[in-house]
């Protein structure tokens, strides 16, 4: 079970910031998720630790760049039994895989909205990605410029190898999951990504 590597997301941010800058996440309203469907429900869960590096310049989106990291270790889908099924060598095999990295190539932005062009690397595979984001702006609660990317778009897992061997997703599970990324920040004029 796959997620959207809302890495995207952040890439799209920073190419909208008033000036060159680093995009600093809202860890609070981040949320970077998906949902995979079985023969009976649907199955919601999220990536609790990731790592983002973006910067760009809003007026000209082409010049942004960004790098998300999600720990596959990090699965939740509020079911601790599930969780450490999903960790095993059966779906994400985190000890083997420890990490999901979405890398930018370029963005391209009509109106409000801004899709990141990339490669997605999971599972010791890697394809081509493109997310399609919807971009919103405003003030947060501390008077801080503040702005939102959201984008869902469905991800073939075993386009990745992910499940491909379980028997039980054979049984149950869509190949099709459905990642759910929502990025909230705000932009800091001139400082260099956090190393």
């Amino acid at each position: 079970m796959p997620s959207r590597i809302l890495l995207a997301l952040v890439l799209a941010s920073s190419a909208l910031a008033a000036g060159p800058g680093v995009f600093r996440t809202d860890t609070t309203h981040t949320v970077i998720g998906f949902k995979a469907q079985t023969l009976l429900f649907d199955v919601p869960g999220r990536f609790d630790r990731y790592k983002l590096e973006a910067t760009g310049t809003p007026e000209d989106p082409r010049d942004a760049r960004i790098r998300l990291e999600i720990e596959t270790a990090s699965v939740d889908t509020a079911n601790p039994k599930r969780d450490d099924h999903l960790r095993s060598g059966d779906f994400f095999d985190a000890a083997k895989y420890p990490a999901i990295i979405f890398t930018s190539s370029r963005v391209s932005r009509e109106g409000d909205k801004v899709t990141v062009h990339g490669t997605l690397e999971m599972h010791g595979k890697s394809q081509a990605l493109d997310i399609p984001f919807q971009v919103r702006e405003g003030i947060n609660g501390a008077g801080k410029k503040t702005w939102s990317f959201r984008a869902t778009l469905p991800l073939d897992r075993l386009a990745f190898g992910v499940g491909a061997d379980s028997i039980a997703a054979k049984i149950s599970l869509e190949k099709k999951v459905e990642l759910d990324l929502m990025l909230v920040g705000f932009f800091e004029e001139g400082k260099a990504p956090a190393k």
